[in-house]
């Protein structure tokens, strides 16, 4: 077992605290002037001195700056066009007003899980993200168990994110073929080939196209804007309207259940789906130059430039909408298809969805990067199995290559549920999520604990949540628990063996297989990211 004195005599980047401050401060700015060439992967200092407090080496080029981490994170999240695109189970249960009301309460519950990311992402800005968070704060009898637990329900989340995308676009672009030739036939295994096309463009631009990866950001910011503009005022001028009586006040139940709350509980998961993804930047940190302040900025402001693009879109959508039985029974199997097509001509129809399409590509190009680093990250640590492999960084493109390899191969494996499963989206969504939410409620609970009983612990934050962290941490934990409670019920009732969502054992055995293997393996090679973090806290910078 590697201890933290060992990995010190290895590392070239080790100098200590006071050596660090007095050499990188300079009226409380830590920046890179190019005369140093130990600085030699685009990182400033304060980059440096967080790698030495974490125990890390640079492996990767810090490529992005503050705006295009900033499109990066707006692009991954792209609420308004998964709001568009997903939106069928809240529309069935909760009908206009329950899509609309659950989005809202969505939007702030989960702020609070975002403002207690940005948090931890300050104070350890790195690509491994929840569980290596949950290795430093955890009381530190946990700090192994949970933190294993937590990298492979991280893992899992976001491999389950790049095929939920992946499933969308196919999907889409099936419902699209189906509104211009309407004999058209969809089948699941034309869908999931779909999914194999994305999943391979996913690869190579990680591969191929990572170096444009910054600047290919804020290109499609651009874009992004520009079609979200396109499509509300499209709708604005051209689509039936509702009162807005049935926009705001009319729930329906339409899912089988019993009672109204019920039902907009199930509804919500479209909310909750649409929302996540802001923390992404943290995954992304060993590549963002000053990080420690660049990506909880990104990870606040883009949850809400994207939170309030989302809420325009959605009420407009809601305004659009005829007949909501008819949009939930529309052969494309989409309701906004169906808002476009009773709108609009069909050259529209494909003009406004392949832009759609062309950004939800996008942000599954951004998904599979996050995805791999998290994976690089983990491996790195030695939590997943053949870690040395995963963890290489190819040293000529400077990326986790077998990772993003990894994912790729992950997305294939999760989409062949479609093929079997009517209700395939909505069971990668729910584990994408359930597991999602779990490692939020883990990482902000350690930190929680860490805060109440031993504050002078935590690490300097340069992006920190002040007098307000106990609140905002308390009100971010209850929500994931409350989220994660909801995110695996099936969509409608009566279950039938086509329609029962998948998700529950999907998680449940991945979490006893991480479980058996650590046991039998992980608690003997997994000593976690806390055994390298350099002790005491470090002045801010």
């Amino acid at each position: 077992m590697s201890s933290a004195l060992d990995v010190e005599a290895k590392n070239p980047y080790r100098e200590s605290a006071t050596a660090i401050d007095s050499k990188y401060a300079i009226d409380g700015i830590v920046e890179d002037d190019g005369s140093d060439p130990s600085l030699r992967y685009g990182e400033t200092r304060n980059d440096q001195k967080d790698m030495h407090r974490m125990g890390k080496d640079q492996e990767l080029m810090r490529m992005f700056r503050s705006f295009s981490t900033f499109s990066f994170t707006i692009m991954i999240q792209a609420t308004w066009e998964f709001l568009l695109c997903a939106n069928t189970q809240g529309l069935l249960n909760g009908g206009l007003a329950g899509l609309f009301w659950s989005y809202v309460w969505t939007f702030l519950g989960f702020s609070l899980i975002i403002m207690s990311l940005a948090e931890m992402a300050s104070m350890a800005p790195t690509s491994g993200g929840q569980y290596h968070w949950v290795s430093e704060f955890a009381p530190p009898q946990y700090q192994k168990s949970l933190s294993y637990l937590t990298g492979w329900m991280s893992t899992l989340s976001w491999q389950a994110g790049v095929a939920s995308g992946g499933f969308l676009i196919g999907t889409v672009i099936q419902g699209l073929i189906t509104v211009n030739d309407p004999l058209y036939n969809p089948k699941p295994w034309q869908g999931t080939l779909l999914i194999f096309a994305v999943t391979l463009i996913v690869f190579n631009a990680n591969i191929w196209g990572a170096r444009a990866l910054p600047m290919f950001q804020n290109l499609l910011l651009v874009l992004h804007v520009f079609g979200f503009t396109a499509i509300i005022v499209f709708l604005w001028v051209v689509a039936r309207v509702q009162p807005a009586s049935a926009v705001f006040t009319k729930f329906e139940v339409r899912g089988g259940w019993n009672s109204m709350g019920l039902s907009l509980m199930i509804g919500q998961i479209n909310a909750i789906y649409v929302a996540i993804c802001s923390d992404a930047a943290a995954h992304m940190s060993e590549e963002v130059k000053d990080a420690g302040i660049v990506v909880p900025r990104a990870i606040i402001t883009s949850y809400v430039v994207n939170g309030f693009m989302g809420l325009i879109l959605l009420i407009t959508y809601l305004f659009s909408i005829p007949s909501v039985d008819d949009a939930l029974a529309d052969p494309t199997g989409y309701p906004f298809l169906y808002v476009f097509r009773s709108s609009m001509s069909t050259g529209a129809v494909n003009a406004l969805t392949v832009l759609v399409l062309v950004l939800v590509i996008a942000s599954n190009i951004d998904f599979g990067a996050s995805a791999s680093r998290q994976a690089f990250a983990f491996a790195r640590d030695n939590g997943l199995p053949f870690s040395s492999w995963i963890s290489w960084v190819n040293p000529r493109l400077q990326v986790p290559a077998y990772a993003i390899g990894l994912t790729s191969l992950m997305t294939i494996a999760l989409s062949l549920i479609n093929i079997g499963s009517t209700a395939a989206f909505n069971a990668i969504i729910s584990l994408q999520l359930a597991s999602l939410m779990l490692t939020y409620a883990v990482s902000i609970g350690c930190v929680l604990i860490r805060r109440l009983l031993h504050p002078e612990l935590l690490p300097t934050a340069r992006w920190s949540l002040g007098r307000f962290a106990i609140a905002v941490n308390v009100g971010g934990f209850t929500y994931a628990v409350f989220a994660f409670f909801w995110c695996f019920w099936p969509g409608s009732t009566p279950v039938e063996l086509k329609s029962f969502n998948w998700s529950v054992l999907i998680f449940v055995a991945i979490a006893v297989i991480s479980m058996t293997m650590y046991v039998f393996k992980g608690r003997y090679v997994y000593d976690g990211p806390v055994v390298l973090v350099q002790t005491g806290r470090m002045r801010t910078m």
